[in-house]
């Protein structure tokens, strides 16, 4: 599976980059800052799957995940804040899934985990 990184903060990317390569059958396809280099780098780089900081800047000014659907609309999208009241909004946004920053690592893995058995079934149909 293919994972692209979303974040503005260099210590989280690093940490999430670390966490996903201990996965197997995992590649971390490229990291990007604000959601301008986001929607660029999902037409580059074709992830499964972006895990996106909640409050990426300029995520607001291109529609939010709408925007990432538009593009892409098998792409999973992990949304990830340091604040885990948001998680409703996020998921209310078109999330996949909500993931706080302060939840145990195990909790992000086992997300990916689920996504990337879905995404080996869905291949498997096709």
């Amino acid at each position: 599976m293919r994972i692209l990184l979303a974040d503005n903060q260099p210590k989280v990317r690093f940490a999430l980059r670390v966490l996903l390569v201990s996965m197997s059958d995992i590649s971390v396809v490229g990291e990007v800052t604000d959601a301008d280099e986001l929607v660029s780098q999902i037409d580059s780089t074709n992830p499964d799957m972006v895990i996106l900081d909640w409050q990426l800047p300029g995520l607001r000014e291109i529609g939010s995940i709408l925007a990432l659907r538009k593009a892409r609309p098998d792409l999973f999208v992990i949304a990830l804040s340091g604040r885990p009241e948001l998680g409703q909004a996020a998921l209310d946004a078109g999330a996949d899934n909500f993931v706080s920053k302060i939840d145990p690592p195990d909790r992000l893995l086992a997300t990916v985990s689920r996504f990337q058995k879905q995404l080996s079934g869905m291949r498997e149909e096709t």
